[in-house]
């Protein structure tokens, strides 16, 4: 119970930025490790956290359209404060695929790959 009551309080308090980068779906490239290359990418200054913005991906890829403020970034900008990193995974034919990756802004850990999954997946965990 007192994990959970933290939890709600960062969101309150906490701006939680994100990056949402798009990528194309290529054999051999794993969901869950960052693409070396990228189609674009937005920048999210709060609200980032998977039950927020994750939730806001995964509905707009099932119903065609965006509903959440982002920044459009030019590719090579890099942000030191990020919490989340999303990569959504494309290509005609085949269906999208979101990643999430926690980042660890104030420690030399990896980044660690947290979902990977279409956005009916991301909805079904994180839209509690």
């Amino acid at each position: 119970m007192e994990d959970l009551l933290l939890k709600e309080l960062k969101k309150i308090i906490m701006s939680t930025r994100a990056q949402i980068r798009f990528a194309t779906r290529e054999d051999g490239v794993s969901f869950s490790e960052h693409p070396e290359k990228i189609n674009a990418q937005f920048y999210v200054h709060s609200d980032g956290y998977p039950e927020g913005l994750g939730i806001d991906i995964a509905l707009s890829i099932m119903y065609d359209g965006i509903g959440f403020k982002s920044e459009i970034e030019e590719l090579h900008t890099k942000h030191g404060d990020l919490d989340y990193i999303y990569y959504v995974w494309q290509v005609s034919g085949k269906t999208t695929w979101i990643s999430i990756f926690k980042t660890n802004t104030f420690s030399d850990e990896e980044e660690e790959c947290t979902f990977v999954g279409e956005p009916q997946k991301l909805i079904d965990k994180y839209d509690r």
